[in-house]
């Protein structure tokens, strides 16, 4: 059976593990760095968009689609935080950030980010894997009369969902070379 738990932010918890490859290692050095490998802290707004590209089949003279046909997946979202200190902005920028004499081209770090749901007062939690994520677009915003925030937009690879109430694993759901 499906998890059915009805979690709010207050239940989630997100972490950042480097990957295996040249750009997790530099994405590991940020993480090390910060001591961000097991709360990224100060966390808000964590939003994942998974899209598919389905192409419709109209038959001529047909009003409605006669087939659909699936096409790429693009998995993106962004995360806000109220808290600054250089680390996403050195997740976005690798080394550069740190080093202003690197020679081109540096990688851009990767690293795969956990949003675990867990609520101790039911059973069964989720966990939601995006893999090889590599943050995109990165903004502060300094307004007069709230907190300062700094906001990064990401794109990834897959998504792994882990529903447990009953040990039901789904997952993963890939993107194909060249989407």
């Amino acid at each position: 059976m499906a998890n059915t738990n009805v979690f709010t932010g207050a239940h989630g918890t997100l972490t950042l593990a480097p990957l295996d490859t040249a750009e997790g290692r530099d994405a590991g050095s940020v993480i090390e760095a910060y001591d961000i490998q097991q709360a990224v802290g100060r966390v808000v707004d964590v939003k994942v968009c998974v899209k598919t590209d389905l192409e419709e089949f109209h038959e001529i003279g047909r009003r409605y689609a006669t087939s659909l046909h699936p096409g790429n997946i693009h998995v993106s979202g962004t995360v806000g935080r109220a808290y600054i200190n250089g680390a996403l902005l050195g997740l976005l920028l690798g080394r550069k950030s740190f080093i202003p004499s690197t020679a081109e081209p540096f990688v851009q770090p990767a690293f795969n980010l956990t949003l675990r749901l867990d609520d101790p007062a039911t059973i069964g939690n989720a966990e939601l894997v995006v893999n090889g994520v590599q943050f995109q677009n990165w903004s502060l915003s300094l307004p007069e009369d709230d907190f300062v925030m700094e906001e990064v937009s990401f794109k990834a690879l897959s998504v792994d969902i882990i529903d447990i109430e009953g040990e039901v694993t789904i997952g993963p759901i890939f993107v194909e070379e060249g989407g």
